[in-house]
């Protein structure tokens, strides 16, 4: 099961296919294996090895995704970090992950001289900066000077096995305590197969990305793509007529989209069935789409709409597009070899329509955190991942969620946890407590909210405090949009704070 097999395999029987496609940039599958070549041996000539960490700091370019196939080839281990990352979170994320080299946009470069110092396990020629201003930086590499000389042709061997480390997916911008979600060789070729199977993807496949390919939800296209020797476009960034354009343009068959993206196509005013056509999936992945979206997919782009409910863990279920209007407000069943059960607070199944914890278990969990047996001890038991998060099933088995238990927020698809920001605000001067928690939000899905107690005293202005928030998180996606001032925290009899009832108060007030 090593997926670094995958594109020597189309290069050698299928050179001439169209493989890649990023901005101008344009590579049949010779072609990108040659690049990606480039890449991995220019990684083992600067002396990192099988079971090495490499982390990318990248905006949507042709080197990352090169960077995660050299890392397929080579063995090294690839650490995609999300470029939202202020300096605190990241420095934080290279340091768990015991990084040795790094792969960063130029526009990083300022970051990666404020916190080059809390990271003495990486030396100064591995930082790698991708971009003009690279090429003039004393301090750190160019990225064509480190490629400079390396061979296109295949690296060695790297005697590859399936329980052999492919990446580490970090949860989200984090504090003091981040949290590596580690992948295997096996488990990506389990994400080839089993979803491959799921989108009915074939070789002449054309998947359009247009979301960040740093976090695992990219991975739903990324991986059977390759498998199947298709053909890949991906844009720089999120911009809905251009997709529409490049869907009509390149015949595009497979999309995986946020909520907030589906959204803006939907809203854009070049939308037209009829330029969609071509699409045989129309994929929304990182929280659910609100039903009148749904409602509108499925009678203008009638029998294209998939729906997931995963964690980067390794648990998924699957809404096939079959399923779409039948099952309507459900997130589907576990694909093949995957299986979930709904248990009590006792850990006994639950009956059909009775609210209780999801849990899965199959070929893609996760063996664990990356340096956190306890954390990994308490969500995997017996086998079972314990998500966290609450639903039921019907009387046919298809799962429709509830809540979230461990109150996560999904903004535009990423995964922010209230826990991180609320470290943050408590450290203000005039602030006794605070809840963080989530609340809809027409473009990103939902968006954090504060509650505070002041204190005694204190007079607090609101949109200060958001501003005073905001420049200290570590991520982007960590901003909070509003604060709620209250007098005392919502609790129940247990002494846990009610973010329900905090959300209800909020709606109120706007």
């Amino acid at each position: 099961m090593n997926i670094g097999s995958l594109l020597p395999r189309h290069a050698r029987y299928r050179p001439r296919h169209p493989a890649f496609v990023c901005g101008e940039q344009r590579f049949s599958y010779a072609e990108f294996n040659a690049y990606v070549n480039r890449l991995a041996n220019a990684l083992l000539a600067s002396g990192l090895r099988k079971g090495d960490k490499m982390a990318t700091l990248l905006p949507n370019c042709t080197p990352l995704m090169a960077a995660y196939w050299a890392a397929a080839k080579t063995g090294i281990i690839i650490v995609p970090c999300s470029p939202l990352l202020q300096d605190s979170g990241l420095a934080t994320l290279l340091r768990d992950s015991d990084t040795l080299l790094v792969l960063a946009d130029s526009s990083f470069t300022g970051t990666l001289q404020r916190i080059r110092g809390d990271l003495p396990a990486i030396r100064s020629e591995r930082f790698i900066l991708i971009g003009d201003e690279g090429h003039q930086h004393p301090d750190f590499r160019s990225y064509a000077d480190f490629l400079d000389g390396a061979s296109e042709d295949n690296p060695p061997d790297a005697g590859l096995k399936d329980d052999d480390v492919y990446n580490i997916m970090y949860s989200s911008g984090t504090t003091g305590a981040p949290k590596g979600i580690v992948h295997t060789h096996y488990i990506r070729a389990m994400y080839c197969t089993i979803f491959g199977a799921c989108w009915r993807m074939t070789p002449e496949s054309v998947v359009l990305h247009a979301g960040s390919i740093v976090f695992n939800g990219a991975m739903l296209d990324l991986m059977p793509w390759m498998y199947l020797g298709g053909t890949y476009i991906l844009h720089k960034a999120f911009d809905p007529e251009a997709v529409i354009a490049d869907i009509a343009k390149e015949k595009v068959t497979h999309i995986v989209m946020v909520p907030s993206q589906i959204i803006a196509i939907l809203n854009s005013p070049s939308f037209d069935p009829r330029q969609l056509e071509s699409l045989e999936m129309i994929h929304n992945v990182g929280a659910p789409l609100h039903l009148e979206y749904k409602h509108r997919l499925n009678e203008q782009l009638p029998g294209r709409f998939y729906e997931l409910y995963g964690l980067t863990e390794g648990f998924m279920t699957v809404l096939d597009k079959h399923d779409a209007i039948r099952k309507v407000g459900s997130v589907g069943v576990p694909p093949p070899f995957l299986e979930m059960r709904i248990v009590n607070e006792q850990g006994e199944e639950c009956a059909v329509g009775e609210i209780g914890e999801i849990c899965g278990k199959g070929p893609m969990l996760t063996p664990g955190y990356y340096k956190r047996p306890d954390l990994t001890e308490k969500a995997i038991v017996d086998g079972w991942l314990y998500t966290g998060d609450a639903g039921y099933v019907d009387e046919e088995g298809y799962l429709f969620l509830v809540d979230r238990l461990k109150d996560m927020i999904i903004s535009g698809g990423v995964n922010v946890y209230p826990k991180d920001i609320e470290e943050v605000i408590i450290r203000h001067p005039d602030i006794n407590e605070v809840a963080v928690f989530g609340v809809a939000d027409e473009k990103w899905g939902e968006v954090p909210v504060a509650a505070v107690i002041p204190r005694p005293g204190a007079v607090l202005d609101t949109a200060a405090l958001v501003d005073w928030t905001n420049s200290r998180v570590d991520a982007k996606f960590q901003r909070i949009a509003d604060v709620l001032i209250m007098d005392a925290l919502p609790r129940n009899v247990a002494g846990k704070v009610l973010k329900r009832e905090m959300r209800e108060q909020y709606k109120g007030k706007t």
